[in-house]
C-alpha cells in the first residue's frame, strides 16, 4: 500500500508540471513531437517511481517513415504510461472526448496533438473518425485500444468496430501490440499499484487495403486473433522479462 501512496503523491504534481510544459511547447511545435517527448519522460518517471520494469520487442517491424494505426490490448490504467514511455515511436493517442475535459491534463493532451473521439452520438463519432483519418493520411501514427475499455478480468475482450472503420478510411497498416503484466500491476476496479515487470510485443504491420466494405469485420477478426494468439500463447497474463 505504501508503494501506491508514493506513486499517487508523485503523479499529481508531475502531471500538472508535464501538462503545463506541453502547453507551452505546443505554442512552438508545429508537429507536436516535442510535447510528445515531454509526455514520454513523464510516463517513464511514473514507471520508475512505481518500480515497474518494461521490456520491448518487435520494434524492428516499424518503418519510421510510415504512419500506422497501433492497436493494443487494454489491461490496466498503467497501459498508458507503459506504451507512452517505451513504445519508442512518434504516435498520438486516439482518446474519448471526456478525457480532454480534465483540467490541465486535457489541455496537455491537445498540446501533444492527441485526437479526440466524440462518442456522444453516431454523427459526432463519424465526424471525429473522419477528421482522425485525415490526420493519419497526413503522416501521423495513432494508438488506440480496440477493446474500448480496460479488461474486467485480464482477458482479451471483443473489439469495437470504430478503429477498423478508421483503418479503412485512412488506408494505413494496423500494427498489433501486445501488453503483458499490467493487469498484475493495477487491475481494473483497484487503486492498489504493485511493482512488477511488463512486456510489450510489437507484431508485423497488417495491410488494410484488401479489407474493403464488409470485409472490415474480417480485418477486425484477424487483428483480434493475432493479439489473442500472442497473448494467450505466452502461457499466462504476466510478463517475461
Amino acid at each position: 500500500m505504501l508503494n501506491t501512496i508514493l506513486v499517487i503523491l508523485y503523479i499529481v504534481p508531475a502531471t500538472a508540471v508535464m501538462a503545463t510544459l506541453t502547453i507551452i511547447l505546443a505554442c512552438f511545435s508545429k508537429t507536436g513531437n516535442a510535447p510528445h517527448r515531454v509526455a514520454r519522460l513523464w510516463a517513464r518517471s511514473i514507471l520508475l517511481v512505481a518500480r515497474i520494469k518494461v521490456q520491448v520487442k518487435g520494434l524492428e517491424h516499424i518503418d519510421p517513415r510510415r504512419s500506422y494505426i497501433f492497436m493494443a490490448n487494454h489491461q490496466s490504467n498503467f497501459d498508458i504510461p507503459v506504451l507512452l514511455g517505451h513504445l519508442d515511436v512518434q504516435f498520438r493517442w486516439l482518446a474519448k472526448a471526456e478525457l480532454f475535459k480534465i483540467p490541465i491534463f486535457g489541455r496537455g493532451m491537445r498540446g501533444c496533438g492527441y485526437i479526440s473521439i466524440d462518442r456522444s452520438d453516431r454523427r459526432a463519432a463519424i465526424e471525429s473518425i473522419r477528421q482522425a483519418a485525415q490526420t493519419i493520411r497526413n503522416g501521423t501514427s495513432v494508438l488506440i485500444f480496440p477493446e474500448g475499455t480496460r479488461s474486467y478480468d485480464g482477458r482479451i475482450q471483443e473489439f469495437k468496430k470504430g478503429g477498423f472503420y478508421l483503418a479503412r478510411k485512412s488506408g494505413v497498416p494496423i500494427v498489433p501490440v501486445i501488453i503483458r503484466g499490467t493487469w498484475a500491476v493495477m487491475p481494473r476496479n483497484s487503486l492498489r499499484i504493485r511493482p512488477g515487470r511488463v512486456a510489450i510485443e510489437v507484431k508485423a504491420p497488417i495491410e488494410t487495403s484488401g479489407f474493403e466494405g464488409r470485409a472490415k469485420n474480417a480485418l477486425m477478426a484477424h487483428v483480434h486473433r493475432v493479439i489473442s494468439d500472442a497473448f494467450y500463447g505466452h502461457g499466462d497474463n504476466g510478463a517475461s522479462c
